[in-house]
């Protein structure tokens, strides 16, 4: 079987930044939705497309087609007093952009009562190295379908 819309596909994935820093290291497989159901970048399931069990690649995604550019209008400054008790560095909050769109934030820096916020993705801008094995290629189930993502083993669970 092949991989195409509507396949549910295993496979070995592997993640670092292009200075070798490595960020997933594959010992735990994963599944996803083929077929544009945002379950994976882009570039990833292209290259994945038409491929059978067995298929390995490797890959270097500039930062356009992983998370993005940084966008430095996503840094915020907040008082203190406007967070809970106890918000610590690395702590992700939910917030909203200048246009009222939800969007997470991470804590990036608590300097007096000030905290230091940035909505990027922690990987934006950063270009990325991935590996791929695929291991296993089945149908996916019409439930599957209709909630876009994998269910069972290395896919979501309900």
């Amino acid at each position: 079987m092949k991989i195409d819309k509507d396949t549910a596909v295993t496979l070995r994935f592997t993640v670092a930044e292009s200075t070798g820093k490595v960020i997933e290291n594959g010992k735990t497989p994963i599944s996803y939705l083929h077929g544009g159901y945002d379950n994976l970048l882009p570039k990833i399931e292209a290259a994945l497309q038409d491929q059978e069990v067995g298929f390995k690649a490797k890959l270097e995604l500039a930062p356009e087609d992983a998370f993005g550019l940084r966008d430095e209008s996503l840094l915020r400054t907040i008082s203190k007093k406007d967070f809970p008790p106890g918000v610590k560095v690395g702590a992700s909050l939910q917030g909203h952009t200048d246009a009222g769109e939800e969007k997470i934030y991470t804590v990036l820096k608590i300097k007096g009562d000030q905290v230091m916020l940035d909505g990027n993705h922690p990987l934006a801008g950063k270009s990325l190295l991935v590996g791929l094995q695929v291991l296993e290629i089945r149908a996916a189930t019409a439930e599957e379908i209709t909630h876009g993502h994998v269910h069972g083993d290395h896919g979501h669970q309900h």
